[in-house]
């Protein structure tokens, strides 16, 4: 046994002397491709000392590397700060454990907007075990002229009770993203760690075959704002795999703009095994969507210490369709006032620009834009604030699905101020279906708490399993769940929990076309409630 130890560690060392001895050599052999050419950034300059401007040595290894028809540019153990560094096309950037490239406190330094940059590029290669860091600060500041309709209702909160309104700010000797690549294809960035990004950490535009493996990006939760993790805009054949996203503003987001070049549509896209915080949104399907953002499945992933978890927001006239999410555990806080979100583990949202942004001109909106056929699954979600899932006059949320979802609801004494009534709000909804939903009022009870779930302005309804009960005990002005104005709707196998005051409340004038069936309603001290001006006849029972 010992002999097999020692022969193991033998083998072990010699494949690190082996590794070593290559990059000594100028070149590496990698598995199926052969030797490969080794190009040291110390050869070309570079110290490894932070001190020194190392931008230009760093550029002299690129284009010696991409003028030999590519190979490896090697960061040996040390601190390599830089500006711009221009990537070219096959070109495997390899920064070594041990190794760290910092974002230069000189803007002068940067002749794009980020540390690495590429454009209509092929065969592109971040990786490594070394660190690049965007060397971020920040300053807290009254608020000041600076104005921010997201965030402004946050904001009359704050004023309502006194509080001023300090919030952080980029410091001015910082700049870029730390990563920017425009029209590229066949992109791999793995096993690095990317910290503090002054502005997006990874922001790829247009490009196909993307594949981002094992990273771990973090800012600064408290006070990273404009410092997103990974911002795929009108990509295609996106994988994002194995990774840790701790960020300031949204840890994954998905766009579809016209900021370098047509609006593209996001497309063809898997996440899979992430962990993710965010003082923002853990996920989010931007509300900047031209296009479309489609072909989307997220599994296997754990949100916690987050202000949204899933978000869905289209705001400049797009599209998002398609998107599977399952198996997700979300835990969601209320974070500064400053962050967009309130707590909540999911968020749907479509609005037109002018009903946002104050001074934006109806004449020049988009229309309303589209969310339909999302499937949510297998969800265990905790959060401080309510689930609004919402649509617009103009355009209804479509096949909207969540199911096997156990949805807690908390409250924090020590907050400054919590919107939060009803657990879970549907609102502009045309086949809508909650299946095997629980609800949890957890303790302590908040005095604004309401309904478990609430239903409005909504068609071709399917509500199937649902267990809750109203937030307060016997509290007969709240529901389990509370339908108004809803045409069309199969309430079935619902089981009111103990405590049930009121299970069903109807309102609307509008409301017709209920069926009720297969429910236990008998813990329930009044299984079904209607306003004057719902019809009896609205309700009818599903043979069994």
């Amino acid at each position: 046994m010992k002999s097999r130890v020692i022969r193991t560690k033998l083998m072990a060392f010699g494949a690190i002397s082996f590794f070593a001895l290559s990059l000594l050599a100028g070149q590496v052999q990698i598995s199926g491709q052969g030797p490969v050419p080794v190009f040291n950034v110390r050869d070309y300059g570079a110290t490894g000392k932070k001190a020194q401007n190392a931008g230009q040595a760093i550029q002299r290894a690129v284009e010696a590397c991409a003028a030999a028809g590519g190979g490896l540019v090697y960061f040996p153990p040390g601190d390599y700060s830089s500006g711009t560094i221009h990537l070219r096309s096959h070109v495997r950037i390899f920064i070594e454990a041990g190794a760290t490239i910092y974002s230069i406190k000189d803007k002068s330094a940067f002749d794009r907007e980020a540390l690495f940059y590429g454009e209509d590029l092929v065969d592109v290669t971040l990786e490594g075990r070394g660190v690049v860091d965007g060397q971020a600060g920040y300053e807290w500041r009254e608020n000041g002229d600076f104005h921010d309709d997201f965030i402004y209702p946050n904001q009359l909160e704050m004023e309502k009770i006194g509080r001023p309104l300090l919030r952080s700010f980029p410091r001015n000797d910082q700049y870029g993203k730390l990563v920017l690549l425009l029209r590229c294809r066949d992109v791999l960035i793995r096993g690095l760690s990317f910290i503090d990004s002054p502005s997006w950490t990874i922001h790829p535009y247009g490009c196909e075959r993307l594949t981002i493996d094992g990273v771990y990006i973090r800012s600064s939760l408290k006070e990273g704002v404009w410092a997103d993790g990974i911002d795929p805009d009108g990509c295609r054949d996106v994988r994002i795999a194995n990774c840790t996203i701790e960020t300031g503003d949204d840890a994954l987001v998905f766009y579809s703009m016209n900021w370098f070049g047509p609006a593209l549509p996001c497309e063809n896209i898997t996440v899979t095994n992430c962990r993710l915080s965010s003082a923002s949104s853990a996920i989010k399907f931007c509300d900047g969507n031209m296009k479309a953002i489609r072909k989307v499945t997220i599994s296997n992933c754990v949100i916690t210490d987050s202000n949204r978890g899933l978000s869905f927001m289209v705001f400049d006239g797009g599209v998002v369709e398609d998107v599977v999410i399952s198996n997700l555990v979300i835990e969601t806080r209320r974070h500064d006032w400053f962050w967009w979100g309130d707590g909540e583990p999911i968020h749907f949202n479509i609005k037109k620009r002018s009903e946002v942004h104050r001074n934006w001109k109806k004449e020049e909106d988009r229309p309303a834009g589209k969310i339909r056929r999302v499937l949510i699954s297998n969800v265990l979600a905790r959060g401080q604030g309510s689930s609004q899932i919402t649509g617009h006059p103009e355009s209804p949320l479509e096949e909207v699905t969540i199911e096997n979802l156990r949805l807690a609801i908390a409250h924090n004494p020590d907050a400054l101020y919590d919107k939060a009534v009803n657990a879970l709000e549907v609102r502009q909804a045309r086949k809508f279906t909650l299946r095997n939903v629980e609800i949890v009022w957890e303790q302590p009870e908040y005095h604004k708490w309401k309904n478990a779930v609430l239903l409005e302005d909504a068609r071709d309804l399917v509500v199937d399993n649902l267990r809750a009960s109203q937030a307060k005990k016997e509290d007969s002005s709240g529901a389990a769940l509370v339908l108004n104005r809803v045409q069309g709707a199969i309430i079935r196998n619902c089981q009111a929990l103990p405590g049930t005051s009121i299970f069903l409340k109807l309102y609307g004038r509008e409301t017709k076309d209920i069926l009720l069936g297969s429910n236990e309603l008998g813990l329930a001290r009044k299984p079904v409630e209607l306003s004057g001006e719902v019809a009896v006849k609205v309700i009818k029972r599903i043979e069994d």
